[in-house]
C-alpha cells in the first residue's frame, strides 16, 4: 500500500494559484453578501490530496465517507480556540522540522462548508470571493469547481467566481491546512493557530466599475495647499469628487491642486470624503493630505520631524485569538490614544484592514509590516534562510505586493516594513525595490540588516541606552564596508522594539525617551508589546485565568514569553502603560512652587496646546487618615503653545500650610472639550512639586521604663518584643508574625531575563532565596532595645550584618533597621526591608505617597504623592506568571485596618515602600500561574528601603547603574502605632 498523497502546492514554493491580482479594499455601491458566521468544519489530522466530496453541492454530511464528524465553528475563529487541537506557542524556533519546503504528515486540515443564497436582485457578471486571512494555507471550491489555492496568512485573496454563481442556493468548500511551505516564512512570535479568522465576502465587480484605485495625496507645508491624483484600474471615464474641496467629477488619473487642506497627522487627523464613479460603480473612501519624505537625515511629514511614541501591536483577544472583533480594535486605538501613544508598529503582519480605518480617523502613526519572518534559521545560523534563497523570491515579493496593494491608501501609514527578523538576503533587496519603484510616497523599513543598504531607516531593537546615545551622537563604532557605515550614519535612528513589557516593569523608559528628546537623529520608538496574549480558562468551579505556553502540552514551546504586553489580556492597562503614558506626555509641566511659576512646554510635533485646561490644586497630607486637605484650587492661564513651544506661567499666591503635613502643588492638563479619543477632562499630562521641605524626621527614642511581662516579653511603647529570640510579637492588640529582614523578592520576567542578563540566576546560586538568620545579641543600648543577628546563606561567605533599634516615642513604637554587607556579593541585592504578618482581617489599606499603582524605582514616572486608599487584593497585578509586584513607593504614612476601623499605622523617616500580600514571597515565587495562589489566613506586609530596579532585560539591557542596588550599608526606619 501506498501513503495517500499529500496536495503538491502545500511543499511548493509557488505561493498561490487561481488568485486574482491584489487590490485596495474600498466601499462600493455593488452588491455584496458578508458570508462570515456559523460554518459547517471537520478537522482531519493529515492533508490529503484526495477530498471525499465535501466540496461538492449536493454532498451529505452523513454518508460523508466515515471520516470526522461535522460541526459548527463560527467564521471568522481559530478551530483551536473551540477545541479542536490546541493552541501552541514558540518565539523563534519552528515546532516542526526545518526542512524547507516540506511540512510534517502530521498535519491538522480543516475542512468548512458554507450554503448561501445569492439575493434575487444579483447582477450578471463577474464577482470574487474575497478572504481577508486564513492560517496558513486554503483551498477554495464554489459549488463543486476549485478555484484555486493561496497562501499568505495575514493577507487578502480574492477568487474570480461570476460565472458559477447560480441563482438561490450556493456551496463554498474550504480546506485549510496548519502547515505548508509558507509556514517558513510565518514564525512571527505568537501562538500557532489555525483556520478562516477573519472575514469572507462575495462582492460583485461590475465589468464597467472600478478594478482598483491608488489614492495619492499630498501636502505643501509651504504653501497650505494639497495636490490629489486617483488612479483608477477598470472602467474608462472614471470621475472623482471631494464635495468638501469643491472637487466636483474630476478626471481620474490626472493631477489636481485642490487648493487649501487641512493636512492629515497622527495629532490632527484631518479626513475628507473621496468618491470615484465610473458607469457602473461608485466607490468612496477617506483621503487625507499629508507627505513623507527624508530630509536632513530625519524622518519628516508635512516639513515636520517626528518623535514617534510608539507600541508594537499583535492581533490578540484572549477568547478569539487572532480573530479580534471591531469593538475591540476600536479599544485598542482608544487605549493607545489615551495612554499618550502617537504609533504603531504593526508587528509582524498587516492588521486587519478595519484597524487601520481607525488609525486614519483616530489618529496614530503606522509602520505597516508585511507577513513575514524567518527567525526559526538564526538558531541553524541562518543556513537555508529563504530570504536569500532565489526559490522564495516570487513568494517574498508576492507578500509585499498584497501589503502594499490592500493598504496603500491609509494616510496614517508612513512606512512599509519588509518583515521581521528575517535575517539578510536578495529577496528582501527585491522587496524594497519593488516597493520603491510602486510607491516612493512612504519609507521602507527593515531592521534585521544593521548595514541598512536598501532601507530609509537605521532600526534596531532593544539597543542599550549607551548605544543609542552613541548612536545620536553619531560617535557609534564603525563597519567594516565605509561606504556602509557612512550610508547608515545618514539616516535617522528608531528603535522598532524596545522596553520589553513583560511582567513587572519595564524599567528605563524615562531614560531612553530624554535620549530621543536630546538629539535630532533619534526619532523614538516602539514598546514591545501592546498586550500579553494570554488564552483565557475556566476552572471547574469558575475560577479565571490566562494560559501561556506550555499550557496545552505543547512537547515544545517558549512558556510566558508570550506574556509580554502594556495591557493584561482582558485589556486591563498594566502598571507599564501607566508610565509609559507619564514618559512620553505631550505637554511636559514642571512646577517651581519656590519661584512661584511653572515651566511648560509643548511635546507635540503638530499640535498647539489650545484646547487644553491647566488646572492646579494644593493638597495637604492631614496624617490621619482621609481625607487630606485640599486648600486651594484654580487654573492658570498658559498662552497658547505651538509645538516645540516653551513658556513660564506665574503660579498664583500658594494657600499656606494649616497642618503639620506636606503640602504638594498639582499641576494637571486636561481636554477642554470632547475629542473623538476621550472625553473633556481627560489628563494627558501633569506635573507635582512639594511645597516647603519634607516634613517627616526621624524621631529620637525617648527613655522608657519597659514593661517585663513575665521575663519573656519586653513592651517598648505599643509593642511587645520576645527577649529571647527579639522578635516582635504585637503593635498594641494587633498580635503579628516575626518582624525580619528581607532581601529576597519573587523574581520578575525582568530578572530571569529569558533573553537578556538575569540577575536572578546568580540571586539562585547565591542562595538568596534560602537565608537564614542567626541571632547574635539582644540588649539595651540606651534608649534602644537592640536585636543584632547575622544573615547569610548555607555554603556561602557573605552575609549581612543586621541590627534592629527598637525604642519608643509619643505613643509610637520606633525600629531602625541597619544592614551591614560582609564579604563579597555576586551581585546585586534583590530589596532591602523587612517582612512581617497581620491578620487576615486587616485588608484595607491607607497610605500617603506615591500611588495610586504599582511602581519600583525605575518605574514610578505615574506615581504621584497623595492619599490613596486600596484593599490588600486591590494592591495586586495579576501578572500571567507570578512574580514580585504591587510595591508602592516613597509612602510616608501607612494603614492596615479592619472593617471595624482597628489595625496599625506604618511612618516613615522620611519614606519607604510596601507591598501587602495575602500569600509570601515563596508562594509566589514558587507559583506558576496566578489562580494557584491560596491565601493563607494572613496579610504578609513588607516595607523596604530600596528594592533592585526592575530593568528590561527580560528581552533588553539589563537594570542601569543608578537603578541597581549593591549590597552595602542599608537603613530603614520606621514607626508603629495601634490604629482604633
Amino acid at each position: 500500500m501506498t501513503a495517500p498523497d499529500k496536495p503538491a502546492y502545500l511543499e511548493d514554493f509557488t505561493p498561490s494559484r487561481g488568485v486574482r491580482p491584489p487590490r485596495a479594499r474600498f466601499t462600493t455601491d455593488a452588491p455584496s453578501v458578508d458570508l462570515t458566521g456559523t460554518w459547517r468544519f471537520r478537522l482531519h489530522p493529515r492533508a490529503e490530496e484526495a477530498t471525499d466530496g465535501f466540496e461538492e453541492h449536493g454532498y451529505d454530511e452523513a454518508a460523508g465517507g466515515g471520516g470526522p464528524a461535522w460541526c459548527d465553528l463560527p467564521v471568522p475563529s481559530h478551530w483551536q480556540m473551540h477545541g479542536h487541537g490546541a493552541p501552541a506557542y514558540t518565539n523563534v524556533v519552528y515546532p516542526f522540522p526545518v526542512e524547507p519546503p516540506y511540512v510534517p504528515d502530521e498535519n491538522p486540515t480543516g475542512d468548512y462548508r458554507c450554503g448561501f443564497d445569492l439575493p434575487q436582485e444579483w447582477p450578471e457578471g463577474p464577482a470574487v470571493l474575497r478572504f481577508e486571512g486564513v492560517d496558513s494555507c486554503f483551498r477554495v471550491w464554489l459549488n463543486g469547481t476549485e478555484l484555486g489555492f493561496a497562501t499568505g496568512s495575514r493577507l487578502a485573496s480574492e477568487f474570480d467566481v461570476g460565472p458559477l454563481l447560480r441563482p438561490g442556493r450556493n456551496t463554498l468548500a474550504v480546506r485549510v491546512h496548519q502547515w505548508s511551505a509558507a509556514s517558513y516564512l510565518e514564525d512571527q512570535d505568537m501562538w500557532w493557530l489555525s483556520g478562516i479568522f477573519r472575514d469572507v465576502t462575495l462582492i460583485a465587480r461590475p465589468e464597467d466599475g472600478v478594478a482598483d484605485l491608488a489614492v495619492h495625496a499630498a501636502y505643501d507645508p509651504e504653501t497650505g495647499t494639497g495636490t490629489l491624483r486617483v488612479d483608477v484600474d477598470g472602467a474608462a471615464g472614471a470621475v472623482v469628487s471631494v464635495p468638501e474641496l469643491g472637487l466636483e467629477e474630476a478626471e481620474a488619473g490626472a493631477e489636481h491642486r485642490v487648493g487649501a487642506v487641512e493636512p492629515w497627522s497622527a495629532e490632527v487627523p484631518r479626513l475628507y470624503e473621496l468618491e470615484v464613479r465610473t458607469p457602473g460603480e461608485r466607490v468612496r473612501t477617506r483621503v487625507g493630505f499629508r507627505t513623507v519624505e527624508l530630509t536632513g537625515g530625519t524622518i519628516r511629514v508635512n516639513g515636520r520631524p517626528l518623535l514617534l511614541r510608539g507600541v508594537n501591536r499583535h492581533e490578540w483577544h484572549p477568547d478569539h485569538g487572532r480573530a479580534v472583533p471591531l469593538e475591540t480594535m476600536r479599544e485598542d486605538v482608544l487605549l493607545m490614544k489615551r495612554h499618550n501613544v502617537n504609533a504603531v508598529r504593526t508587528s509582524h503582519y498587516p492588521p486587519h484592514p478595519d484597524f487601520l480605518d481607525l488609525c486614519d480617523e483616530l489618529g496614530l502613526w503606522v509602520i505597516d509590516e508585511c507577513d513575514l519572518e524567518t527567525h526559526g534559521f538564526e538558531p541553524l545560523g541562518w543556513e537555508g534562510n529563504p530570504s536569500d534563497d532565489p526559490r522564495w523570491e516570487e513568494a517574498y515579493l508576492d507578500r509585499i505586493r498584497r501589503t502594499v496593494a490592500r493598504d496603500r491608501n491609509h494616510p496614517s501609514i508612513i512606512m512599509w516594513s519588509l518583515g521581521n527578523e528575517a535575517g539578510t538576503g536578495r529577496n528582501l533587496a527585491s522587496m524594497a525595490a519593488w516597493v520603491r519603484e510602486n510607491d516612493p510616497s512612504r519609507l521602507v523599513h527593515y531592521e534585521r540588516d544593521w548595514d541598512c543598504p536598501y532601507v530609509d531607516v537605521y532600526s534596531r531593537m532593544y539597543a542599550p541606552h549607551a548605544e543609542v546615545e552613541r548612536i545620536g551622537e553619531g560617535t557609534e563604532a564603525p563597519t567594516d564596508d565605509p561606504d556602509a557605515d557612512a550610508h547608515r550614519r545618514g539616516l535617522p535612528f528608531i528603535l522598532c522594539e524596545y522596553g520589553h513589557a513583560m511582567g513587572t516593569g519595564p524599567g528605563g523608559l524615562e531614560e531612553y525617551q530624554r535620549l530621543f528628546e536630546r538629539y535630532d537623529r533619534l526619532q523614538g520608538g516602539f514598546i514591545w508589546e501592546w498586550i500579553d496574549h494570554g488564552v483565557r480558562r475556566e476552572e471547574a468551579d469558575g475560577t479565571e485565568w490566562f494560559a501561556y505556553g506550555g499550557d496545552f502540552g505543547e512537547p515544545l514551546h517558549d512558556g510566558n514569553f508570550v506574556a509580554d504586553g502594556l495591557l493584561l489580556p482582558d485589556r486591563t492597562p498594566g502598571p507599564g502603560l501607566a508610565a509609559y503614558a507619564k514618559t512620553i506626555e505631550p505637554v511636559r509641566v514642571v512646577p517651581d512652587p519656590a519661584g512661584g511659576a511653572v515651566t511648560v512646554t509643548n511635546t507635540w510635533d503638530f499640535r498647539d496646546t489650545s484646547g487644553l485646561e491647566f488646572r492646579w490644586w494644593v493638597t495637604e497630607d492631614c496624617q490621619s487618615g482621609p481625607p487630606a486637605l485640599v486648600p486651594g484650587v484654580g487654573t492658570l492661564d498658559v498662552p497658547v503653545l505651538a509645538p516645540g513651544e516653551t513658556a513660564e506661567v506665574p503660579l498664583p499666591a500658594l494657600p499656606e500650610k494649616q497642618g503639620g503635613g506636606e503640602s504638594w502643588l498639582t499641576v494637571s492638563v486636561t481636554l477642554a472639550k470632547d475629542e473623538p479619543w476621550a472625553e473633556a477632562g481627560h489628563e494627558l499630562a501633569w506635573g507635582q512639586a512639594r511645597i516647603g521641605a519634607a516634613s517627616a524626621v526621624a524621631p529620637v527614642p525617648a527613655a522608657v521604663a519597659p514593661a517585663d511581662t513575665g521575663g519573656t516579653v519586653l513592651r517598648i511603647g505599643p509593642g511587645e518584643i520576645d527577649t529571647r529570640t527579639g522578635d516582635l510579637l504585637a503593635i498594641g492588640g494587633v498580635r503579628v508574625g516575626p518582624l525580619a529582614v528581607d532581601l529576597w523578592r519573587a523574581p520578575t520576567d525582568n530578572d530571569v531575563a529569558r533573553h537578556g542578563v538575569s540577575v536572578e540566576r546568580g540571586w539562585r546560586a547565591a542562595g538568596l532565596h534560602r537565608l537564614t538568620s542567626r541571632l547574635v545579641s539582644l540588649d539595651w543600648e540606651g534608649n534602644e532595645f537592640v536585636v543584632r543577628t547575622r544573615v547569610a546563606a548555607a555554603a556561602q561567605g557573605f552575609g549581612m550584618r543586621v541590627a534592629y533599634r527598637w525604642g519608643a516615642a509619643e505613643g509610637r513604637l520606633l525600629l531602625t533597621v541597619e544592614g551591614e554587607a560582609e564579604g563579597q556579593w555576586p551581585g546585586p541585592l534583590p530589596r532591602f526591608g523587612v517582612h512581617m504578618t497581620l491578620p487576615e482581617t486587616l485588608d484595607r489599606v491607607t497610605w500617603f505617597g506615591g500611588g495610586p499603582g504599582e511602581a519600583y524605582r525605575d518605574i514610578a514616572q505615574a506615581a504621584r504623592v497623595g492619599h490613596y486608599s486600596d484593599t490588600v487584593d486591590g494592591l495586586q497585578t495579576p501578572y500571567l506568571r507570578p512574580q514580585e509586584n504591587g510595591n508602592r513607593v516613597d509612602a510616608r504614612w501607612l494603614e492596615l485596618c479592619g472593617a471595624d476601623g482597628g489595625g496599625v499605622r506604618v511612618e516613615g523617616a522620611p519614606v519607604f515602600d510596601f507591598a501587602a500580600r495575602r500569600w509570601d514571597t515563596a508562594a509566589l515565587d514558587a507559583a506558576a500561574h496566578t489562580h494557584e495562589l491560596e491565601p493563607e489566613g494572613k496579610v504578609h506586609l513588607y516595607l523596604d528601603a530600596e528594592h533592585q530596579g526592575i530593568g528590561t532585560a527580560s528581552c533588553g539591557p539589563e537594570t542601569l547603574p543608578q537603578h541597581r542596588l549593591e549590597a552595602g550599608n542599608h537603613v530603614l526606619r520606621v514607626a508603629f502605632t495601634p490604629v482604633g
